[in-house]
């Protein structure tokens, strides 16, 4: 993804986040290495349960390997990590900060991410400056605490009907149905599970990839 910038940090087919605690006893860099090997464009580093420091360090260790390889970088939520490290975008919820004050903590080249669940808040986003939107859960996901209710394919329709801003559709996409996601106008898919879950990273992304393929022909 050569000249990563706001406009266009979301054009890849795969959003991949980190979650240590499903990745099968193996570190975060072990698995974004996995995953920069098999040509993910696109990674964003979530981690609720580290300290700041060992957020930092790993964090740091990413955006190296993601810089050499030519992806994208996305932070979660700690904006000062985000900062600090150099990342090309940050990601936040309906209950962090407003996107108005990340923007003056991030500058004008930070891509701002916003979690979506419902018209209203897509609406919001886009008049408030997002540069994406997370449109989900598409299906009911257990990988953070507080997740909200599914929002099915009729959320996703509308944001495809209604809106030009990117977005990534998240929240329970597995390789069973993460053709339909697709086929209802999703370009960009973001998983957690299924792929740092899986023993075989490298050929979990080459049958994902395969499905998208199908669903697109």
């Amino acid at each position: 993804m050569a000249g990563i910038n706001r406009v266009n940090i979301l054009d890849t087919d795969l959003y991949c986040l980190t979650a240590e605690k499903f990745s099968l006893g193996r570190s975060n860099v072990e698995v974004v290495r996995a995953m920069l090997d098999a040509d993910v464009r696109l990674i964003q580093y979530r981690e609720k349960e580290k300290k700041a420091g060992a957020k930092l360090e790993e964090c740091l260790r990413i955006r190296e390997m993601t810089r050499e390889a030519g992806a994208a970088f996305i932070v979660n939520d700690d904006i000062d990590i985000a900062i600090l490290v150099g990342a090309d975008g940050v990601h936040v919820g309906q209950e962090d900060l407003p996107i108005e004050r990340v923007r003056e903590l991030v500058g004008e080249d930070m891509a701002i991410g916003l979690s979506t669940h419902s018209p209203a808040q897509a609406l919001d986003a886009v008049r408030r400056g997002a540069d994406y939107i997370g449109v989900g859960p598409i299906f009911r996901t257990y990988t953070k605490d507080d997740v909200v209710d599914p929002v099915g394919f009729e959320y996703l329709e509308h944001v495809v009907a209604e809106h030009d801003i990117p977005f990534v559709a998240i929240g329970g996409i597995k390789q069973h149905n993460i053709a339909e996601v697709v086929r209802r106008g999703a370009r960009c898919v973001a998983l957690v599970t299924e792929i740092v879950g899986d023993k075989d990273i490298a050929g979990k992304i080459t049958a994902l990839r395969a499905e998208i393929r199908a669903a697109k022909e």
